[in-house]
């Protein structure tokens, strides 16, 4: 097998790649986002109503996606690209971090919209089976999607150069400021929201979420599972409690594990970057254990 003489967690790691995909996933949602806020008569009447049925608004959500995979594309083409994919298949993560997902989110959620004083508000669905296409959309069609950008690439290369936190907290934060136009914009649940609230409660989900991944090795599935769980149509609206909540909880979790939070190349950090050439040296068949096939 094939290996480099440099590794990832040297002082020198570059991240080559990391700014051609912040640009070109802001370019496009925000021009896009741009033209549905000045012009969205125009748009409504070529593309329908603003949602997940006009396809500029999808477009403008996949923005992450599709940076991200234009990116492993470019940098390892299509060898890279089996290994990026294949990211999608890994499931396996420990107990700790199931529960936090299964139980600890929706507990979060509802402790949020008690808060609130919305507790009694969980959507209701008429007829019972419109829940389907709801959670299908969730799953499938809305921002689940971004996980293939922000936590398939942001975060795995930044974490070539910085700890799990810091690099969790820098992905937050763009992650959080890329959703800003979505409060200028008419139709979207982010523009009854503030947007301090909603970039704090983002950023201290982006590190939980650093935890997640480093502890499923890499898995983007993982990750569209925990995007889904934070906007699962079955919950109440709780901001903006919940992000306080979660908060703390980011908080708590950095400290539980601060032997690998806090550290700057430990070793699940280390394999989650194995040298590139290795990505390529596996077989067609073979789930790859590279993590990142873009560096």
């Amino acid at each position: 097998m094939a290996t480099a003489t440099t590794t990832p967690n040297e002082p020198t790691a570059r991240i080559r790649g990391l700014g051609l995909f912040f640009t070109l996933t802001f370019t496009l949602t925000w021009g896009i986002a741009a033209i549905l806020i000045l012009a969205p008569d125009m748009v409504e009447r070529v593309f329908g109503p603003i949602g997940l049925g006009n396809p500029l608004f999808l477009l403008a959500v996949y923005s992450p996606a599709i940076s991200g995979c234009i990116l492993a594309w470019n940098r390892l083409g299509r060898s890279g690209l089996r290994g990026y994919f294949a990211r999608l298949r890994m499931i396996r993560m420990p107990v700790p971090n199931w529960l936090f997902l299964v139980v600890g989110m929706p507990a979060i959620v509802y402790a949020g919209a008690a808060l609130s004083g919305t507790a009694g508000d969980s959507p209701v669905f008429s007829p019972w089976y419109t829940v389907f296409p709801a959670l299908f959309a969730m799953m499938f069609l809305a921002g689940t999607w971004e996980e293939l950008g922000w936590r398939g690439v942001a975060l795995p290369l930044l974490q070539r150069r910085f700890t799990p936190l810091t690099s969790g907290l820098l992905v937050g934060l763009a992650w959080g400021l890329w959703h800003l136009p979505a409060f200028a914009l008419s139709g979207t649940v982010q523009s009854a929201w503030a947007f301090g609230p909603y970039l704090a409660g983002l950023v201290s989900l982006s590190v939980i979420m650093t935890w997640f991944f480093n502890a499923s090795k890499g898995s983007i599935l993982i990750a569209w599972l925990f995007h889904f769980q934070a906007m699962n149509p079955l919950f109440p609206d709780s901001q903006p409690w919940d992000n306080l909540l979660f908060v703390v909880a980011a908080v708590i979790i950095v400290i539980i594990n601060r032997r690998t939070m806090l550290r700057r190349g430990g070793d699940v950090v280390v394999e989650l970057q194995r040298p590139v050439t290795e990505a390529l040296s596996t077989t067609e068949d073979e789930v790859p254990d590279v993590r990142v096939p873009v560096a």
